[in-house]
C-alpha cells in the first residue's frame, strides 16, 4: 500500500476537461417498451382487407388476432416499369438493392440489436421491403429505409466493390447446372425475361455511378406502392405507412398499370428439346428438366396437379434414383409460371455416368410406368392420399410469419384470394381418380406440350475427353481467353444436337429468341377461382 501522489490529488481536484471519447453509449431508440396490444379501429376479419387504394397504391391491413403478440409484419413492393426495360436496367437495380442494403448496415444496426429485422429484395418488377419485429419501434425503422431510400446516394468505391461482386454471384448462378437449366427453362416459357448471361455481359461491359443515379432517379419519380401490414398495429396506422412513402418519395403514378407477371408463350403440341453445354468447362454435373405445360387452369385444377405430383413422388424417387441410380437429386414438381401450370420431373446426374439423352429416355419410361401405376391405384390409395394432402393445407399455422408468407404471395401477385387454402381443400374433397387419372393422360397423348431443357456436363458419356476437359479447366483458369473475364467465357450458349432414337422426334430449339418469337402469347393469367 501507499499514498496517492499529491500532485494526482490536486489534477483530480481542479477543472479539467472530460475526454469525449469516454461516454456511456447513446440510448438506443428501437428498443420497445411499449407492450400492449392494440384495440381493433375496424371490423375484425378472418383475411386481410384493402383499407387504403388510389392511384399511387394500395394497402392491405390484417389485425393479429390469433397469436396476441406484441409484434407486427410491414411488407411493401414498390413496382416500376424501369426494372425490366433492359438487362442494364435489372443490373443497376441489383447494385442499387445492395448499396442501399449497404448505406443502411450502420444506421439500422441498433434496430438489429433490438430485435427488429427487415430485409431488401430485388423482385422482378419491384423493391421488396420486408420488416418484422416488437411493433412499437418498427414504424422508427421503416421511416428510417424510406429516409435513405429518399436521399440515395452511392460512393464510387462502393459502387465498384458491388459490380465486382455481381459479377462473381451472376457467374456463380451460370456455373451451376441446376440454376442454368432454371434460366434457359424460363427464357423460353416467358416472354420480355432477360437471360443471367445478359446480365453478365451487362455488367462486364462496364456501368457507372453516374448511369446508376440516372436509374434510381427514374425508378423513384414513377411507382406504384402496395403493401401489407399484420399484427399489433392499428388500420390507422398501417395506413400512416403508405402516405410516407408518398410523401417522402414524391412520386408520381404509373402511366399505366404494370404487370406483376410475365405473359407466357403457349408452347406447341410437339416435344420440343433444349440441349446446352454447361458453362463450367470441366464439370460433370448435368441436369435435365422434363416439362408439361398445361396452360390457363383454374384454381381446381392447380389443386389437382398438386395431388398428381403428390402421388408421382415416392414412386419417381424409387424408378430414377434408387433403381437406376441416376443421380441424387430427383424430383417431380408443380410449376406455376407467371400464372401457366405445369408440372416437371429433375435428374441431376453426371457426364461420367450418364448422358442427358439417356436419363430423358429414363424419365419417359418412368412417367409411362406412372401411368399404368396411376390407373391402376385402389380408391382406397387415392383417397389416402387426397387425405394426406387436405390435412397438409389444414395445418396450423406455427407463427404469425407463415400466415403473412401466404398473404403477401397473394398481394405480390396481385391475386388476392386470401382464402385459396379453403378453397383448395373443398376441390380437393370433390376429386375421383378417374379425374385424375384423366388429368395425367392428356399430358401424356399427341397433344401434349412437352419441353426437356438439358444442361449437359463434361464427360465420357457427352463424348468429352477426360484428357481435353482438365486441359481447358486448367487453360481457362490460368491463362483466360483475352476476350473473357477473370471469371470465364460466358458470353453466349452453346446449343447441342440430339442423337439418341427415343428423341429425334423432338424439335431441337438452337436460337431461344427465333423460337418463341413465332410462338403465340397468351394474356396476362392469375389463378382466380
Amino acid at each position: 500500500m501507499e499514498d496517492i501522489p499529491e500532485e494526482w490529488a490536486q489534477r483530480w481536484a481542479g477543472d479539467f476537461e472530460v475526454n469525449p471519447g469516454l461516454h456511456l453509449p447513446a440510448e438506443n431508440k428501437f428498443i420497445a417498451t411499449d407492450f400492449t396490444l392494440k384495440e381493433f379501429d375496424c371490423p375484425e376479419s378472418e383475411f386481410p382487407v384493402r383499407v387504403v387504394n388510389n392511384e399511387r397504391g394500395c394497402l392491405w391491413y390484417k389485425k393479429d388476432n390469433k397469436f396476441k403478440i406484441p409484434k407486427a409484419y410491414i411488407r411493401f413492393n414498390l413496382i416500376s416499369p424501369m426494372i425490366q426495360k433492359s438487362p442494364e436496367n435489372l443490373v443497376l437495380f441489383d447494385i442499387f438493392v445492395n448499396i442501399l442494403a449497404h448505406n443502411l448496415a450502420e444506421p439500422a444496426y441498433e434496430a438489429d440489436v433490438a430485435q427488429l429485422e427487415y430485409k431488401l429484395v430485388a423482385g422482378e418488377h419491384g423493391l421488396v421491403i420486408r420488416l418484422k419485429g416488437f411493433n412499437h419501434k418498427l414504424p422508427l425503422l421503416l421511416r428510417l429505409i424510406v429516409d435513405h431510400l429518399a436521399d440515395f446516394t452511392a460512393e464510387p468505391g462502393v459502387f465498384s466493390m458491388f459490380s465486382e461482386q455481381l459479377k462473381k454471384t451472376y457467374f456463380n448462378i451460370l456455373i451451376k447446372p441446376e440454376r442454368l437449366g432454371k434460366d434457359v427453362r424460363l427464357l423460353i416459357l416467358e416472354h420480355c425475361r432477360w437471360s443471367v448471361i445478359q446480365k453478365y455481359q451487362a455488367v462486364m461491359k462496364g456501368l457507372t455511378v453516374d448511369d446508376l443515379m440516372t436509374f434510381v432517379g427514374g425508378l423513384k419519380a414513377e411507382l406504384y406502392t402496395e403493401g401489407l401490414v399484420q399484427g399489433n398495429f392499428t388500420s390507422t396506422e398501417s395506413k400512416e405507412f403508405l402516405q410516407y412513402f408518398i410523401d417522402k418519395l414524391q412520386y408520381q403514378p404509373l402511366p399505366a398499370e404494370v404487370p406483376v407477371l410475365f405473359r407466357v408463350v403457349e408452347m406447341p403440341q410437339k416435344h420440343h428439346l433444349c440441349k446446352v453445354k454447361s458453362l463450367n468447362k470441366g464439370d460433370a454435373n448435368s441436369e435435365v428438366t422434363v416439362y408439361f405445360q398445361s396452360g390457363l387452369k383454374n384454381l381446381r385444377e392447380h389443386a389437382l396437379m398438386e395431388l398428381m405430383v403428390m402421388h408421382m413422388e415416392e414412386p419417381c424417387f424409387d424408378f430414377l434414383r434408387t433403381k437406376e441410380t441416376l443421380g441424387y437429386q430427383v424430383y417431380p414438381t408443380c410449376r406455376n409460371t407467371s400464372g401457366v401450370l405445369g408440372f416437371s420431373v429433375t435428374v441431376e446426374t453426371q457426364a461420367t455416368k450418364f448422358s442427358t439423352e439417356f436419363v430423358d429416355g429414363k424419365i419417359e419410361e418412368f412417367l409411362l410406368s406412372f401411368g399404368e401405376r396411376l390407373s391402376a391405384l385402389s380408391e382406397e390409395a387415392f383417397r389416402t392420399q387426397v387425405t394426406a394432402l387436405i390435412k397438409l393445407k389444414e395445418c396450423e399455422d406455427a407463427h404469425l410469419g407463415e400466415e403473412v408468407d401466404r398473404n403477401w404471395f397473394e398481394v405480390v401477385t396481385q391475386q388476392y384470394i386470401f382464402d385459396r387454402l379453403n378453397k383448395e381443400i373443398e376441390a380437393l374433397k370433390r376429386f375421383s381418380q378417374a379425374e385424375l387419372v384423366s388429368w395425367f393422360l392428356e399430358h401424356r397423348n399427341s397433344s401434349s406440350r412437352k419441353l426437356s431443357v438439358h444442361v449437359v456436363g463434361f464427360g465420357a458419356e457427352e463424348n468429352d475427353q477426360s484428357e481435353q476437359s482438365a486441359c481447358c479447366t486448367s487453360d481457362t483458369a490460368d491463362n483466360p481467353p483475352p476476350s473473357s473475364s477473370a471469371y470465364g467465357e460466358v458470353s453466349e450458349l452453346s446449343f447441342l444436337s440430339a442423337s439418341a432414337p427415343s428423341l429425334q422426334d423432338a424439335a431441337l430449339i438452337t436460337d431461344i429468341r427465333s423460337f418463341t418469337s413465332t410462338l403465340t402469347l397468351h394474356p396476362y393469367h392469375k389463378i382466380l377461382s
